[in-house]
């Protein structure tokens, strides 16, 4: 194990398990409390798609070289198993022992097999034989039903049967896939309910009524069952000549990628357990055995039944940006000043209705635009749309490679063509993730740019869960980068020199090197020195050996750093001067923020890209400053209240734990997310 650099898969798990704890948290609402042990289902599952079926991948084809953080990739697999289900076990006790009962208190009830009354039974029994059977496929595994190829991430049952069939078939086992069209939850009628409202799972559903598939044959017992594959999607861009139907092509076998983790009833005995084993080739570290339902993200189903405002967190409304007086419209409210959008507490509403203006203006001669996570039915698309049919010259750069959205950005990227949009699947080797859009209009015979850069997705949904910064600008040098790099980014060419802007992967690696030196070199000096960062994930070595170096300079340094950490804080000689901590909050916290002390002139910048290798030097990125000096104020403010954070926080320690915040005893209770909320939507 390194003494300078945290393993990547290892601290992302620690992010995990706070989303996990936040389960815990009996401060939150109960249905919240079952969202976040939903969220870190989801988590798991992208974690085993992605970083473990590239780790598997590596030791399969022999990759040795062994990363900066000591581990081997076959140390690295034990260690994420180990970690792995020691959280799926607290998982499942959190919803089994705390949870669950909970929920019955609150009238609640997720009703087992064995607890259906008659009635209950003959209800669902109904259901069954007319909305869920017609859609079963059930396989019977024989020489001429061999194993079949199980989808990603599919509910299934292993059944076990005694007889034969009407062909003389015993095989004794058979596969039923739960199909995807089916609702994971249903309510049972008031009129046959007990305590309140009653809920069943399809899948006890299935596994009750299992007989009637099988006529005339035992079900001796089934069992459910799901498999993990990898789901990386690889293109050879060097070898397409059409990006978007070879990613058509490849999203067929992301179901069918190789498999890296067996979810499994904890009652499946050993013989059904060593079978599945040997049929999904899979490792017996990779098999994990839950006390529960397979799969508990089904109930993201309740989310939509269950409506008590109570068990959520209060709603509120999000602002609008106070627009200066005689304004009548966005591009001359942005004329008189920059504006800040601050989500999920602003409205992304704003962008959209900039958009509409643009679309409606008989001024405004051309938009461009990035998108990376947008959804083909989006207000932003439909803006877009309605521009391309007023006659304005549209650029939309769409990123097919989005992960788990390309099927979305396929589907976005042929409706944008069908009106005539100028679609771009930005650069061959490098994802487009910069938030730019740039609206260009005339006035009084001269070209005027207008532009919004921001840290997060145009996603009017996500905008709603993330916290984010937007900036609208008609600053010249910001635009004309802008500008610039929608030039590089259409056409070829040597990289543009840019004014302001610092632009992945030619200049952002390089500026953040510099800054961070010149914060050393001024505590040198005795001159003011400090660093604030607030990102995602922090893994990039040079710029950690950088922040070393600073420290040791006595730079304080902190960090706010949700997800993976590669730095080690509070090492003697190396980081004592470097705090890491990550918000769990309600929020997700997106924001990418960078604070430099600048010997009293303090320099505020903002980026889409995260402290990463990929964002650094295999992304498309932009990272802007914060030019007009309330909204830097209003940005450090920001970042201060997040430091002073001690309900929410978790500190990173030096041996790769967290520990939580508490007030102090007569310390006043400060949440970050809670606070914004107030100072930014209370007049709503």
């Amino acid at each position: 194990m390194s003494e300078q650099f945290f393993n990547r898969e290892l601290s992302l798990l620690e992010f995990n398990r706070r989303v996990l704890y936040q389960s815990y948290d009996t401060s939150l609402p109960l249905m919240e409390r079952l969202r976040f042990l939903c969220i870190f289902s989801t988590n798991q599952d992208e974690f085993f798609e992605v970083r473990v079926g590239g780790l598997v991948q590596m030791l399969e084809v022999g990759t040795s070289a062994i990363p900066s953080d000591g581990l081997t990739h076959a140390d690295n697999l034990a260690a994420i198993g180990q970690i792995s289900h020691q959280l799926v076990d607290e998982q499942y006790k959190i919803f089994n022992q705390d949870i669950l009962p909970k929920l019955n208190d609150k009238g609640i009830h997720i009703v087992r097999r064995d607890d259906w009354t008659h009635e209950q039974t003959e209800y669902l029994n109904e259901y069954f034989e007319t909305e869920v059977l017609p859609l079963l496929s059930p396989i019977g595994l024989d020489p001429a039903h061999p194993f079949p190829r199980i989808m990603n991430k599919s509910l299934n049952f292993i059944v076990a049967l005694d007889g034969k069939d009407a062909f003389g078939r015993s095989s004794g086992r058979a596969i039923v896939q739960v199909p995807r069209s089916l609702p994971n939850v249903i309510e049972l009628p008031e009129g046959i309910s007990n305590n309140g409202r009653n809920f069943v799972f399809m899948s006890s559903i299935i596994h009750h009524f299992m007989g009637e598939i099988f006529v005339g044959m035992t079900v001796l017992d089934c069992f459910q069952f799901r498999l993990t594959r990898n789901s990386d999607i690889f293109l050879d861009e060097e070898e397409t000549d059409d990006l978007l139907r070879a990613m058509q092509g490849e999203l067929v076998y992301r179901q069918y990628g190789d498999e890296v983790r067996l979810e499994l009833t904890g009652t499946c005995p050993e013989d059904i357990e060593e079978f599945l084993l040997e049929r999904c080739e899979i490792n017996r570290r990779d098999i994990y055995k839950v006390d529960g339902p397979v799969n508990l993200n089904r109930l993201t189903d309740l989310f939509d039944l269950i409506e008590d405002p109570e068990l959520y967190f209060k709603p509120f409304v999000q602002s609008m940006p106070k627009l200066p007086k005689r304004a009548d419209n966005y591009f001359e409210a942005i004329k008189k000043s920059d504006i800040l959008l601050h989500h999920p507490f602003d409205s992304f509403q704003a962008v959209v209705d900039f958009l509409r203006e643009a679309a409606a203006d008989p001024h405004v001669l051309a938009i461009k635009q990035t998108l990376y996570r947008t959804g083909s039915n989006s207000p932003v698309v439909d803006a877009l749309v309605a521009a391309a049919k007023a006659g304005k010259e549209v650029t939309a750069i769409v990123e097919l490679r989005a992960r788990f959205d390309e099927e979305q950005n396929v589907a976005l990227a042929e409706r944008l063509q069908r009106y005539g949009i100028h679609v771009i699947y930005g650069v061959v080797g490098y994802k487009t993730h910069a938030k730019m859009l740039l609206v260009a209009r005339r006035e009084n015979k001269k070209l005027s740019y207008y532009v919004h850069l921001g840290t997060g997705n145009y996603h009017p949904k996500t905008t709603k869960l993330y916290t984010d910064y937007g900036i609208m600008t008609v600053d010249p040098a910001v635009c004309a980068d802008v500008y610039r790099i929608f030039i590089q980014l259409s056409s070829m060419g040597k990289a543009s020199k840019m004014s302001e802007l610092m632009y992945a992967p030619f200049t952002l690696h390089k500026g953040m090197l510099k800054h961070i030196h010149q914060e050393t070199e001024n505590a040198r000096k005795g001159i003011p020195a400090r660093i604030i960062a607030k990102m995602n994930s922090l893994y990039e070595e040079q710029l950690v050996l950088a922040l070393y170096e600073a420290s040791n300079a006595g730079v304080q340094v902190d960090l706010i750093v949700r997800g993976v950490c590669q730095l080690r804080p509070g090492i003697p000689g190396q980081s004592e001067n470097i705090q890491v901590r990550s918000i769990v909050g309600r929020f997700l916290e997106h924001t990418r923020v960078f604070y430099f002390e600048n010997g009293g002139n303090p320099q505020v910048y903002c980026s889409s890209a995260d402290w990463m290798i990929r964002n650094m030097f295999h992304r498309v990125e932009t990272c802007f400053p914060i030019k007009a000096k309330k909204i830097r104020e209003q940005m450090i403010n920001d970042l201060k209240l997040y430091l002073a954070d001690n309900t929410h926080a978790w500190i990173l320690q030096s041996d790769g734990s967290y520990v939580h915040t508490q007030p102090k005893e007569g310390e006043q209770a400060i949440n970050a997310q809670a606070e914004l909320l107030h100072q930014l939507t209370a007049n709503n």
